[in-house]
């Protein structure tokens, strides 16, 4: 019978992708590489992970870091809260560890932002302890092998499946371990049309054998979506516009935007020249409206926007947008913090 460990362990040997992050062991590239790749594509992640590790190429660096130039360099990853908490973390282990991350991982997951697969990751790749990964990839291959069909969703299967992975990886290479399976899930034990009859494990794998391995692992609930209804205002004054930031604990956090009306439906421009935010904002104002506004619908893990953009030209300022807004030169839109969704728009009315 096939030892899942040394099989993994051979077949990543020969089929492991070429990636900076298999190349070391230094906690902090190991952090920053599981941070990115959490939600992300290994294709669509490399990238970000080297420009990251070059604006920021170590601890203190990034420690030091302006959250705003932070936010510039996380832009288009989503999920900006993990660029906050690394932030804080950074300072956190320059301030309080001597600039060094602790080895255990008991110690790694109390830092901002760690959670168990990251800590699991660092402590066996950085310091060789037997601590299993377990993400998507990783659930795909023990629901599998073992033909469990519970889902991730609760703590009580969370620990079964840890159960099992602890069985699995050894004291001898669990780093390695860890690399292979993430590596196998993502490579071999793909979610739709595996290659079975080509699997080192196929021998030892319960939904293979049992002509099952479309029913593992088990089909997540559907997340319900928020729907939102977004109307941003690009007012323009001369060579500016105004813009603010987020500083709510919403989406998009400390990322800047033009002003924004949040209606609780979809509603026409007449109408929103009658909202009371409008009013306030261009009060004493004669604004010319651009009716040939910018729709675009925006997909986040929980929330759907439905967004319009508004072109406004204004001819003077009053005291609500001094107060309120940052009256910035537009050429200089490029090089702030803002979400994917407004840096496509600055692309088509640039065009």
């Amino acid at each position: 019978m096939v030892n899942i460990n040394q099989g993994l362990i051979a077949w990543y040997s020969h089929n492991k992708r070429n990636l900076p992050w298999r190349d070391t062991i230094n906690p902090y590239n190991i952090w920053v590489s599981e941070i990115i790749l959490q939600q992300t594509r290994v294709n669509q992640g490399l990238n970000y992970y080297y420009r990251f590790i070059e604006e920021y190429p170590d601890i203190e660096s990034l420690a030091d870091s302006n959250i705003d130039d932070l936010l510039k360099v996380w832009q288009g990853l989503g999920y900006y809260s993990r660029a906050r908490n690394m932030h804080h973390t950074a300072q956190d282990i320059v301030n309080n560890y001597n600039g060094k991350f602790p080895s255990d991982y008991h110690e790694l997951i109390q830092l901002k932002g760690i959670g168990d697969y990251t800590a699991s990751a660092m402590a066996s790749i950085s310091f060789d302890q037997p601590t299993p990964v377990l993400d998507g990839n990783v659930f795909r291959v023990i629901a599998r092998i073992f033909g469990i069909s519970e889902s991730t969703q609760s703590i009580t299967s969370r620990k079964h499946f840890k159960k099992i992975l602890h069985e699995l990886i050894k004291y001898e290479n669990p780093g390695i371990f860890n690399h292979a399976i993430m590596e196998f899930g993502a490579l071999q034990y793909i979610p739709k049309n595996p290659d079975c009859k080509n699997c080192p494990l196929n021998s030892v794998c319960f939904a293979y054998n049992k002509n099952s391995v479309t029913d593992f692992p088990a089909k997540k609930r559907k997340v319900k979506q928020k729907v939102r209804y977004f109307n941003y205002l690009y007012i323009t004054y001369n060579d500016f516009t105004f813009i603010e930031k987020r500083t709510k604990n919403d989406i998009w956090k400390l990322l800047y935007q033009f002003p924004l009306i949040e209606t609780k439906k979809e509603i026409s421009i007449n109408d929103l020249e009658r909202d009371k935010n409008w009013l306030r904002i261009f009060e004493g104002l004669n604004p010319d409206i651009d009716r040939n506004y910018f729709e675009k619908k925006h997909i986040l893990s929980h929330q759907k926007l439905q967004t319009r953009f508004y072109k406004i030209k204004i001819n003077h300022i009053n005291d609500f947008l001094v107060k309120n807004y940052l009256k910035m030169p537009i050429p200089k839109l490029s090089t702030l913090g803002i979400p994917r969704l407004i840096e496509n728009y600055i692309k088509v009315i640039n065009k």
